[in-house]
Parts: structure tokens; C-alpha cells; sequence
């Protein structure tokens, strides 16, 4: 079964600095038909204007990724950790007991587009932690690749819930499938491009829930980038 979320849909943020479409109910934007999927609670597609950005705020109890698609993003938080995030780097932080953290776009110039992603830990009361890898886009070329696991399995940072996340870049024509176990559910989120999901089209912006499958195919119609969750 595959139900597909189409991006035209997704609740809004519009500010002076951020363009912010949600996938999931978030902030302001409430939709109880849309609350998360699985332990998957959270996609914002975030376009961040040069030289501003999420000023310091805290978070509990939340495995939240960062997936930056263009421009870079600097991270600071409370655990005296300071990166630049860039495309091809998957930021983990586990809020767990709390954490404060800003994310601001240090460029003067050039925006930054990012997708926030936060995922329900398998348990509360956790350490903080940080974790920061980059996968290079020949590894993630024509494939699924493993970028966040409960095991760190492959070089892929870890989190703290039985679900993993795969990053794909697709040229026009090719395709890859992930094989599935059919008790465990997925989620496809389209970050560019547009491409044939288990038959169904999805164009940037685009998710798609699928249940009860054996395998996910993608083919794509165009060059396209793509995260796969496999989501217990």
C-alpha cells in the first residue's frame, strides 16, 4: 500500500528570513490527519535567507538529523559543539534530558536549503550527543546509502530508534530498490527531481508512506535526490 503526501499540500512558515514547508504538523501549522508516520515525526524542507537563521532554542527527548541540499549551515550548541554542515553531511543531535543549539546560515551571500528531520528516540531521559559525518556524493550515486542506523552500521551516525534513513542521487533513467521487510514501513521524501515510486510518480517535494511492501523501487524521470526511512 503506498499513500502519497504531495508537497503542494504541506503546511507553510513564511518570514522575512525562512521559507519552511512541513511535510508533518509542526509549529503553527496543524493538521491531525498529518502528525508524523511511524516514529517519524518531523520533515521541514527550510530555505534560509544568507547571514540569518534559527537562533539558540532548546529541545528534549528528539533524535533530530540535518540534511543540508545546498549552501552550508553553522551549528552551535549547549554540548560545545561547533560545525559547518554542508551537502553530503548528516548532523545528528540527541536532545534526550536537553539541549540548546543554533543553526544560522553564515553566508552573506548565498541562502541555505535543508531538510530538518526529527525522529521519537526509543526511550526519554537520554544524553545529549552529536554526531557529524559526510558521505560523498560518489558513495550515495546511483544507490541507496546508508547514512543513519541504530548501529552505526556502514559509517552511518547513529540514533537512538530501530530506523534507518538512506540517501540517494539518481541520474535520469536509473533506479534502485530497497528490499523490505513487510512487517516495517517506509517513507520516501522526493528532495529534488522526480521519479516512478513502486509505479507512482513524485515530483520534488513529494513523500510517499508505503506499508505492507516487499521491496521499494525507484526509478528516476529525471535527476533526482532522494532519502528513503525504513521505519519500524
Amino acid at each position: 500500500m503506498l499513500q502519497i503526501r504531495r508537497g503542494d499540500s504541506r503546511g507553510a512558515t513564511r518570514l522575512d528570513w525562512l521559507e519552511s514547508r512541513h511535510t508533518f504538523s509542526f509549529g503553527d501549522y496543524y493538521d491531525p490527519e498529518a502528525m508524523g508516520f511511524s516514529v517519524l515525526r518531523v520533515i521541514n524542507d527550510d530555505l534560509v535567507a544568507p547571514a540569518a537563521g534559527f537562533q539558540t532554542h532548546p529541545h528534549r527527548d528528539m533524535e533530530i538529523v540535518t540534511w543540508v541540499l545546498s549552501g552550508a549551515l553553522e551549528h552551535r550548541d549547549s554540548l560545545g559543539n561547533g560545525s559547518i554542515i554542508r551537502p553530503g553531511d548528516a548532523q545528528r543531535m540527541s536532545a534526550g534530558t536537553g539541549v540548546t543549539h543554533s543553526e544560522m546560515n553564515p553566508s552573506s551571500a548565498e541562502p541555505v536549503r535543508l531538510l530538518q528531520i526529527w525522529l521519537l528516540p526509543d526511550r526519554r531521559g537520554l544524553a545529549p550527543g552529536y554526531e557529524q559525518r559526510n558521505f560523498t556524493e560518489s558513495e550515495r550515486r546511483g544507490r541507496l546509502r546508508l547514512i543513519v542506523s541504530p548501529d552505526g552500521a556502514d559509517g552511518s551516525v547513529r540514533i537512538h530508534q530501530d530506523a534507518r534513513v538512506y540517501a540517494a542521487l539518481l541520474e535520469r533513467a536509473s533506479s534502485a530498490v530497497h528490499r523490505m521487510d513487510p512487517a516495517r514501513k517506509a517513507w520516501v521524501q522526493v528532495a529534488r527531481g522526480s521519479l516512478m515510486v513502486n509505479g507512482a510518480e513524485l515530483i520534488e517535494g513529494d513523500g510517499a508512506a508505503l506499508e505492507d511492501e516487499a521491496n521499494v523501487a525507484l526509478e528516476a524521470a529525471k535527476d533526482s535526490e532522494v532519502l528513503l526511512f525504513d521505519l519500524p
